[in-house]
């Protein structure tokens, strides 16, 4: 019965609903209503954004930490060009993300042609990203941005803000491109045995490279929408969000697919929304519930993603090259014991 309710596949849906049932019962007036159900699911809309950035190069085995920065430089720049020039505020937007397009490519750079962990390289452009932020504007930017602008994102539609489906089409964009294209396949392969993958041909550094700079323009696309919702800018937003999109991506690698997935992201994200949700409900004054209940979703999120893929090692029959060969759709499944 436990094997057929798949715990370790669904345990953030499990975590979900013992959340709702659990805060429901403590908080009947203020946990599940109307407006929480809009407040928990606009709030988290950019954390939601940063993890699909998270997401795609991590398909490729990289990490890209400087995400959080590449938020706040989209958003410097936007709030910038509209407080110091007359340009159009889609023109700060447009500028924003360029910065970002740079930021990848030379992350890109440094990981593919230098040879530096990701780790490390991203870890140092989220330094020179803050350097960036600082020389643009040290002080904090408010009331510039036009509620013209700020409407293309944030005006209601459907009984929630715009940017609410902007994150739902993003997440449809990337699941199709990783789950359905050939694309998407040989980047999950690269991820797997990058060493055999390139022996079957793919162009792993190019994988590697675009899948950062795809992701430092899905994070400026955050910084975006943090100026439609907000409208200001301060210079320690983007790395606040970091953490939550780390984890909910994290937590969600082990769900329905046992590997990074955008639908199991998602579904951890949120759970862990209303989880913290609940619990600020009832303690109130205590800013350090958030903190530790994320450090603590993170850990044991990282651990049963571990688990599961040192029992996936384990149990595989397969060699790794044929296995990337099957992930790919080029060769027979009952090859794989000639």
């Amino acid at each position: 019965m436990i094997n057929r309710l798949r715990l370790d596949k669904y345990s953030a849906l499990y975590l979900w609903a013992f959340f709702m049932v659990l805060f429901t019962i403590l908080r009947p007036d203020t946990f599940l209503t109307t407006t929480s159900f809009k407040l928990v699911t606009q709030e988290n809309v950019i954390n939601g954004v940063l993890a699909l950035a998270f997401l795609i190069p991590l398909a490729t085995g990289t990490y890209d930490l400087s995400i959080g920065l590449n938020m706040s430089a989209c958003l410097v720049v936007i709030n910038w060009i509209a407080k110091n020039t007359d340009w159009p505020q889609g023109v700060g937007l447009l500028l924003g993300l360029l910065v970002c397009l740079v930021a990848g490519t030379i992350s890109g750079f440094v990981v593919v042609k230098l040879k530096v962990d990701s780790f490390i390289a991203t870890l140092g452009m989220s330094q020179i990203l803050t350097a960036f932020v600082l020389f643009v504007s040290p002080q904090t930017i408010s009331g510039e941005l036009s509620d013209a602008y700020k409407n293309v994102g944030a005006a209601p539609f459907l009984g929630l803000q715009r940017f609410v489906w902007y994150l739902l089409i993003l997440a449809i964009i990337v699941w199709y491109v990783l789950e359905h294209t050939p694309l998407g396949r040989q980047m999950f392969a690269t991820g797997g045995n990058p060493e055999a993958a390139r022996l079957t041909g793919i162009r792993t550094d190019r994988l590697r490279w675009g899948s950062l700079i795809a992701s430092a323009l899905v994070a400026g696309f955050a910084g975006v929408v943090y100026s439609w919702k907000v409208g200001t800018y301060g210079q320690s937003i983007g790395p606040g969000y970091l953490f939550p999109a780390v984890a909910a991506v994290f937590f969600g690698a082990s769900q329905l697919k046992g590997r990074p997935n955008v639908w199991g992201a998602m579904i951890a994200l949120y759970a862990l929304a209303w989880g913290v949700k609940g619990l600020n409900l009832i303690y109130t004054t205590q800013q350090w519930i958030r903190p530790l209940f994320e450090g603590v979703s993170l850990l044991a999120a990282v651990a049963l993603a571990s688990r599961n893929q040192i029992i996936k090692i384990r149990k595989r029959k397969t060699p790794i090259g044929q296995q990337v060969l099957e992930d790919l759709g080029v060769a027979p499944k009952d090859a794989a014991g000639a």
